[in-house]
């Protein structure tokens, strides 16, 4: 059975940083693409990162260019999201996903975690 946990969210003031975790179980995450999404009150769920996906690289939502950066362990089995210069937009829960690799749309991924709550005061 698959099992994504996330860690690391909280109350960041703007500008801050903060370092997200994806603990992945039942999988190896080198074999396989991830995402991290968000859903910020109100509003849709929306995929802000993704790594082994497409050509095999990395993928970023404009919103998150230059401040946000995906990367896997590959001895702690995780895939983190390091975010920089946080805005209060990015106040959300944020969640960790699995799918192919290579995959080409935000759709293909799945198996969603609980998710983690950053929020960012002004």
């Amino acid at each position: 059975e698959v099992q994504l946990v996330e860690s690391g969210g909280g109350l960041v003031q703007a500008g801050g940083s903060l370092r997200l975790s994806c603990a992945a179980s039942g999988l190896t995450v080198d074999d396989h693409g991830f995402a991290w999404f968000r859903q910020a009150p109100g509003m849709d769920r929306e995929g802000v990162a993704c790594i082994r996906c497409g050509d095999g690289g990395t993928a970023y939502v404009n919103s998150v260019k230059g401040r946000v950066t995906i990367s896997s362990d590959s001895a702690k089995n995780t895939v983190d999201l390091q975010m920089n210069n946080l805005k209060p937009e990015d106040t959300a829960v944020n969640y960790c996903t699995v799918g192919p690799r290579g995959a080409g749309s935000w759709a293909d991924f799945g198996s969603w975690g609980q998710g983690t709550q950053v929020t960012v005061s002004s």
